[in-house]
């Protein structure tokens, strides 16, 4: 062996080494037999990283060869474009899909209700819950349904556009319900009344498939069950297995980061004026990095999101109204008008009952463009109160000293005086002596005109 060689071999191993410690979780079940299923863990609003992440994890799961995915959910609700997308995947997934809500006290509200009544085995916990899945309207205040009337809708209540989005969830949830055997009639009732089941009363009324506590009673309960797929009828069989929690990966917490409303919020207002501050100083480089990073992060998090953009560019406005106050003399109404078109913006930028940006955040934020504003008009009041410091403007705010009697003649009196440490040919309309303070009034050439200080106005 060449002393070359020894390195390289230790190196080959330790390499070697790493790969098995990364891989040991999907190798021990081949190895040992035993029959895997992988568990997705979704926790929170269902947005567009978490149908990143389901999609992504049953993908992989089939290419590894896993039995079962389990999506171990509890979510308040999310955006029904992402929603679709997910029922999407589940519905074309070659492998089963089971939804479990779970642990105890978790809730599959709102889309998560969609979720749970698509997915080829419907499973609960007990203490939990499912149900509240009536669209909550697009625009008007970010999360709260819109309760104005239609004065021309009929008996209801309702404008064209909430009965056009409530019968479209209504058929949608119906579809879902009766592809697999569940309750369809109580399913239109969680979209019409926002009804709510626990767990029991779920499986008595034949909306779920099964309650079970734990893993293993989950397992127990799938053995030898029959589910429908897109390829045809499978038999589960989960005596054995072994399930492998598959947590997000970095792309997915990157892009649970970033599409958070109040993140993307954020990124934008750092990019706007991180690229103004570079238009504002060429050259500055690191300002024109951050903002332009910052912005292009945003604008990515603004195409997957909710976004109303009459409320993007209210904001946009509202930050160049607000920026122009420091430049325009408009003694507060451009910063005023700029304050209330972002603080408007900010308000109805997101649509959606859990796709919307913080008020204390936009409170926060517009707080701060008002002490932004209310320093470029007070200093703007002190510049305009200060004393000209060049020119004749300057001059004629002087004190001088006459240097001698002034004596008559033609138009009053001439003599001379110090100013600034200079020695200037003055004139006056009344008598100066030497040694008298005096005010200058005005500058004609190299000769200025002066009154006595007290005189002056």
């Amino acid at each position: 062996m060449t002393p070359g060689t020894r390195p390289r071999l230790s190196l080959l191993a330790i390499l070697l080494g790493a790969v098995l410690l990364c891989l040991g979780p999907l190798l021990a079940p081949a190895q040992n037999g035993a029959p895997r299923g992988d568990v997705l863990t979704v926790d929170g609003a269902i947005g567009p990283a978490t149908v990143d992440y389901v999609l992504r994890g049953i993908a992989s799961a089939d290419d590894a060869g896993a039995s079962l995915v389990v999506i171990k959910l509890d979510t308040p609700g999310g955006l029904m474009e992402a929603t679709r997308d997910l029922i999407q995947g589940i519905l074309a997934a070659p492998v089963p899909v089971v939804t479990w809500v779970a642990p105890s006290g978790a809730r599959a509200a709102s889309a998560g209700t969609y979720i749970l009544l698509a997915s080829h085995v419907a499973a609960m916990a007990p203490a939990t819950h499912l149900g509240s899945a009536t669209p909550v309207q697009m625009g008007g205040v970010p999360g709260m349904p819109s309760e104005a009337e239609d004065p021309n809708a009929p008996a209801g209540g309702k404008s064209a556009m909430e009965r056009k989005v409530l019968e479209d969830a209504v058929s949608y949830i119906r579809e879902l319900a009766e592809r697999h055997g569940r309750n369809a009639d109580w399913a239109e009732r969680a979209v019409r009344e926002a009804a709510n089941l626990g767990a029991n009363e779920a499986l008595e009324a034949g909306v779920i498939d099964l309650v079970a506590s734990g893993r293993a009673e989950l397992l127990d309960k799938l053995d030898g069950r029959t589910v429908s797929l897109a390829g045809g009828e499978r038999t589960l069989s989960t005596a054995g297995m072994v399930l492998v929690d598959r947590e997000p990966g970095w792309r997915t917490q990157l892009l649970s980061v970033i599409t958070d409303p109040n993140i993307a919020y954020l990124l934008m207002l750092i990019g706007f004026y991180g690229i103004f501050f570079e238009l504002a100083n060429p050259g500055s480089l690191v300002p024109g990095v951050i903002g332009a990073t910052c912005l292009l992060l945003a604008l990515f998090a603004f195409q997957v999101l909710s976004v109303n953009y009459a409320g993007l560019a209210l904001i946009f406005l509202g930050l160049a109204f607000i920026i122009g106050e420091a430049f325009v003399p408009s003694f507060g109404v451009l910063g005023i008008g700029g304050l209330v078109a972002f603080i408007a913006g900010s308000v109805i930028l997101m649509d959606g009952s859990n796709q919307a940006v913080s008020l204390p955040t936009v409170g926060g934020i517009a707080a701060i463009g008002a002490g932004f504003l209310l320093w470029a008009v007070t200093r703007l009041v002190a510049f305009r109160r200060r004393a000209p410091v060049v020119g004749s403007e300057q001059v004629t705010a002087e004190r001088a000293v006459a240097l001698d009697d002034f004596e008559p003649a033609d138009s009053g009196y001439a003599g001379h005086v110090r100013m600034n440490g200079e020695r200037w040919r003055a004139t006056s309309d009344s008598p100066v002596a030497a040694g008298d303070a005096v005010a200058v009034t005005a500058l004609e050439g190299l000769t200025v005109a002066v009154a006595p200080a007290g005189n002056t106005h």
